[in-house]
């Protein structure tokens, strides 16, 4: 049993070692790597009204504690200056401090 055993761990250790092991390259470290991030535009102010008209009233509001009903009140003003505050979120990829 221990002699199959270590059979199928020297077979295993080959396999990955042939399939880990590309030739040319014994450092990890030596070979570029890319990634690609995938480019995902900005939401547009039309996206953002989408999302507000589709707010249900009536619901518990979210960690934010703004009720829909309020943000649907405010007509353009209250979307309008939400959707400039998440532009400035996503631009900067960071939620600003207050």
């Amino acid at each position: 049993m221990v002699a199959n055993t270590h059979s199928i761990l020297v077979k295993w250790m080959n396999y990955f070692s042939q399939l880990l092991n590309v030739d040319g390259f014994n450092d990890v470290r030596q070979t570029e790597i890319h990634t690609a991030e995938r480019i995902v535009l900005e939401p547009s102010a039309f996206e953002f009204q989408l999302a507000v008209e589709k707010l249900k009233n009536r619901k518990s509001p979210g960690i934010c504690q703004i009720q829909a009903e309020f943000i649907k009140a405010g007509r353009r003003t209250i979307p309008c200056q939400i959707h400039k505050l998440i532009i400035f979120i996503w631009n900067k990829e960071k939620l600003p401090e207050e």
